[in-house]
């Protein structure tokens, strides 16, 4: 049997006008087409659907059954074809992001908000976590976007590149003078937790000049470090382009080095077998 599913919204449409010629005119197709379609219909059912008269058609036992359960069917599939078409229109879904809190307030927010601006329909789903934390959660399918601090390493995820960021330190007072790294690590010095991976860049860049880098006081959240450096604890490690308002106002002043700290990368990541839905894919969209 090799009936069509467009033989059988032609006889539904048949069978719901009980007249070929309205079904033809509704159906934009000729009357023609219509009654062949029947007969072909009938003749793949091996059995009679119409009663054809003078004055229209009426539907046969056989019809009638045919009638009620292709009419139940199409409804399915249309309204499966319009929740697909929603979905893709983004007139209503999830989108479900991980985010350390840094990214999430100094970057990602703008985004957020402009996001909800397009498509206010589309629900948020926002989860903060470490950078390796947030490549678990995306293997084991909780989020679907992930933001981590670049590089890592894993053949399950891709990841790409969004943010350039400069680690510097800051102070509570403008000081002319220009640190080595040597001097630096003399000062008291206020820096993330170890767990984080921000801490850790900064870490292995003065362990790579055969430094130790050793914190006076560790904070676990990037606006204590702010905080922190505003209260004259010491000299805070942050992120540049995260601290302009602070710089610009200047409520802190970036301490001069000798050797700048190298450039790192913020990037976006999701699993590589995993096909993005719609609402994630115009949210990297803004990022672009």
């Amino acid at each position: 049997m090799s009936i069509k599913l467009e033989q059988y919204k032609i006889f539904n449409e048949a069978a719901s006008t009980l007249s070929f010629s309205k079904a033809a005119k509704n159906l934009y197709i000729s009357q023609s087409a219509v009654s062949q379609t029947i007969r072909v219909l009938e003749e793949e059912l091996n059995t009679q659907l119409f009663i054809r008269q003078p004055k229209g058609v009426t539907l046969t036992k056989e019809g009638e059954v045919l009638h009620q359960q292709i009419a139940v069917a199409l409804s399915l599939i249309n309204t499966a074809e319009n929740q697909i078409k929603n979905y893709q229109e983004l007139t209503y879904g999830q989108l479900s992001i991980g985010a350390g809190d840094t990214i999430s307030e100094n970057y990602l927010m703008d985004y957020l908000v402009r996001f909800k601006k397009l498509y206010p329909h589309v629900t948020i789903q926002m989860v903060n976590r470490t950078s390796h934390e947030i490549i678990d959660l995306l293997k084991s399918g909780q989020i679907e976007i992930g933001f981590i601090n670049m590089p890592i390493y894993d053949e399950a995820i891709t990841m790409k590149e969004c943010l350039q960021v400069h680690d510097i330190f800051v102070s509570r007072h403008q000081d002319e003078h220009v640190y080595t790294l040597q001097e630096l690590v003399k000062e008291p010095l206020i820096l993330l937790e170890r767990s984080s991976n921000s801490r850790r860049y900064v870490d292995s860049y003065f362990a790579s000049q055969g430094i130790l880098l050793k914190a006076d006081i560790e904070l676990g959240s990037y606006a204590l470090l702010l905080e922190a450096a505003k209260n004259q604890l010491g000299f805070a490690c942050v992120i540049r382009e995260f601290s302009l308002k602070e710089l610009h106002q200047q409520d802190i002043y970036e301490v001069k080095l000798e050797e700048s700290i190298p450039q790192r990368n913020i990037g976006y990541a999701y699993l590589s077998r995993k096909t993005l839905t719609p609402a994630a894919l115009k949210f990297i969209e803004l990022l672009k």
